[in-house]
């Protein structure tokens, strides 16, 4: 599904204009960025978290000269689903 299905698609189960539909994921998208940006999490009961996970340094290897290079420690956004969405999808 593209961005802009999606917002057809909230359109259609909302009672939303695709104008407000889209107003509307993009300050979801927004609140999620800046939110995560800080380092806090947002937890949706019964959808899933957004959360940021810390990648550790570590050595890995460049395939074309087979080199050693080190990577690294990161941040990376992540989500984990939750029960209610992993159930809808199970079925």
């Amino acid at each position: 599904m593209t961005k802009a299905e999606l917002v057809t698609a909230i359109a259609e189960k909302s009672g939303l204009t695709k104008k407000d539909s889209e107003k509307a994921l993009a300050a979801f998208i927004d609140t999620v960025t800046d939110t995560l940006s800080k380092g806090e999490s947002i937890q949706l009961v019964g959808f899933g978290t957004f959360e940021v996970r810390e990648r550790a340094a570590r050595t890995g290897i460049n395939p074309r000269s087979k080199e050693k290079i080190e990577i690294a420690a990161t941040k990376v956004p992540a989500f984990k689903a939750g029960r209610a969405l992993k159930d809808a999808v199970s079925k």
